[in-house]
């Protein structure tokens, strides 16, 4: 009997270790590969902003639509596919598709305005601020002492590592000719910062929107007791249940894969607008290098069906790290997900400021060489990033002024 019991013990310690273990991995080997490999892209090719932020909007859209889509019987009995019912009607998400794709496209944007990936995490990380103003001047939030406390430290962090750019060498250089930029312009590197402080902005305008569609509409989730759904009132538009009726809330989603799943897919057509730059940047991309894809090394390992065809396949050098990053996005969202959907929101908060203290450490261990800044730069950069991590951390002990939706905090910290 205990030989059992030491089997289902052992059986179960596993599973539980497995699955850490994989959530884990998404967060920090997806995100921070993410961030290294967007570092790539934009270090050869700064103005691929749009195309990146593009092919990670299609990717995500793509491996989300299945879960969304069903049939229904046409005219002549036919199967026509269709969109699921929602749990939040679309009208609310015209606004949120706006602000999340502008913001998407701003981020990746001001990379071709002389932003360092070092000082651009760090000064993504300042959102804080910007969520604490518009939600003491909005949402009439009060906070405590340690909170405001937390986010001037916050604020003087984003300050050093802003000013820490300024003692630039020179900027950063790229294998493309002709986006090569020889010497430091503080008039480009404002109009950088200007774009990211826009999307700060915009952001926290986003954060609100967020927060009053979820307090309206609920934010259910597979670990919602069947109590709380059963007694959810139904509103105008979406597929809540009356009382008793549970099951058909259990076959939808989890708002927030839906919110993720219609942010990246209603904002598919808003590139339409920026399609000439969408297909110069692409050009780019595929008038680059061409390398093999299996490396010759690789060869003698694979079976000769499969090494033969790939042997002499090669494509442009700059597809690949798009490539993965794209994927890699994909992977740092599910991570994230995963990891709020185990964990309270103050761990979630604590994980995500390591991660991105990761991602600084491997930005400027893989590519110092494209952040040319003298020794009293490095010193502003690192205490700019110690007094932003600090300041988030202790913002986070402090307690909230309301509580906030999950989903929200894992659109705004990815």
């Amino acid at each position: 009997m205990s030989s059992r019991n030491d089997q289902v013990v052992f059986g179960l310690t596993f599973a539980l270790l497995t699955d850490w273990f994989t959530t884990f991995s998404l967060v920090f080997g997806g995100c921070c590969s993410n961030a290294l490999t967007l570092e790539r892209v934009t270090s050869q090719y700064p103005k691929a902003g749009t195309l990146i932020t593009f092919c990670q909007f299609l990717v995500i859209s793509l491996h989300g639509l299945p879960k969304f889509l069903t049939t229904t019987r046409g005219p002549l009995g036919l199967p026509i596919p269709c969109l699921k019912p929602r749990r939040i009607p679309l009208t609310p998400y015209i606004i949120q598709v706006a602000l999340f794709c502008v913001v998407s496209l701003l981020n990746n944007a001001a990379f071709a305005y002389a932003i360092p990936m070092p000082v651009h995490i760090i000064f993504r990380s300042g959102g804080l601020i910007i969520s604490m103003l518009m939600g003491w001047l909005i949402s009439g939030r009060k906070y405590t002492i340690g909170q405001v406390i937390s986010v001037l430290f916050v604020t003087l962090g984003v300050i050093l590592t802003t000013l820490s750019a300024s003692h630039s060498k020179k900027a950063k250089t790229t294998l493309h000719a002709s986006e090569a930029s020889p010497t430091f312009s503080p008039h480009v590197y404002l109009t950088g910062i200007g774009i990211l402080t826009l999307a700060l902005v915009l952001s926290g305008f986003l954060g609100i929107v967020q927060d009053r569609t979820y307090s309206h509409y609920g934010n259910y989730t597979s670990k919602t007791p069947p109590s709380k759904v059963s007694n959810a009132p139904a509103k105008p538009g979406t597929s809540s249940p009356v009382k008793g009726s549970v099951a058909s809330k259990d076959n939808l989603p989890d708002t927030w894969e839906e919110s993720m799943f219609y942010l990246h897919f209603l904002s598919l057509p808003m590139f339409a607008f920026v399609r000439d730059d969408l297909m110069l940047q692409a050009r780019a991309l595929t008038a680059s290098a061409r390398t093999a894809v299996l490396p010759v090394s690789f060869t003698p390992y694979l079976p000769s069906t499969i090494a033969a065809p790939l042997k002499d396949l090669n494509l442009p050098s700059a597809i690949l790290p798009l490539l993965l990053n794209t994927l890699t996005q994909l992977l740092c969202s599910a991570g994230v997900n995963r990891l709020t959907t185990r964990v309270a929101a103050l761990t979630v908060t604590l994980v995500l400021v390591v991660r991105k203290a990761v991602s600084l450490i491997l930005s400027v261990v893989f590519f110092r060489g494209n952040t040319q800044l003298d020794p009293q730069a490095w010193i502003m950069l690192w205490s700019g990033a110690a007094l932003v991590f600090a300041g988030t951390v202790g913002y986070t002990l402090s307690g909230k002024g309301k509580p906030k939706g999950k989903a929200k905090q894992k659109e705004k910290m990815q």
